[in-house]
């Protein structure tokens, strides 16, 4: 079975395409308290805004990154340490925000692994190369180096081990 750590310099996936439809905009707006008209009020982009439209916030589209990780690498809501480890967000190295997401475009993901390494028995940072793009656009929306932390074993009961 191959893991992670034999695809470095290889596609590992690629996610199912997503709406980007002016309800998700909305709620991410009120989500973060940002109401920019540029996301949010479409009468205001069509006179306004140099896109003519309303566009997704970009780090809405960043944090499209856990759920089409999902889709495009298969994670398992439930893994646990029992089914064999599971991954936290460990941050980003890298993040461009490349082109706008116009309103009702659709997005998906692509992921290439760029390094798999060991930082302590039981904990593995990967590290994904990540391009975000948008049917029927040159421009992806997004390029970035994303950082996940596996942990299994060792590492997990060290982890436990601090909530004392």
């Amino acid at each position: 079975m191959l893991t992670f750590a034999d695809r470095i310099g290889q596609e590992i996936g690629l996610s199912d395409w997503v709406t980007i439809d002016q309800a998700r905009i909305d709620q991410f707006a009120r989500a973060t308290d940002d109401l920019d008209p540029m996301h949010i009020d479409p009468a205001w982009a069509a006179s306004n805004s140099p896109f003519h439209t309303t566009i997704a916030f970009g780090f809405l589209t960043l944090s499209m990154l856990t759920a089409l990780s999902r889709q495009a690498l298969g994670w398992r809501e439930d893994s646990t340490v029992e089914t064999g480890g599971y991954a936290i967000n460990y941050g980003l190295d890298r993040v461009r925000f490349v082109a706008p997401v116009p309103v009702n475009k659709r997005i998906r993901a692509r992921f290439m692994m760029l390094e798999a390494r060991q930082v302590r028995p039981g904990e593995l940072i990967n590290k994904f190369g990540v391009t975000i793009e948008i049917e029927g656009q040159e421009r992806p929306a997004l390029v970035a180096e994303w950082l996940g932390l596996w942990v299994s074993g060792e590492g997990h009961e060290r982890l436990e081990s601090k909530k004392s």
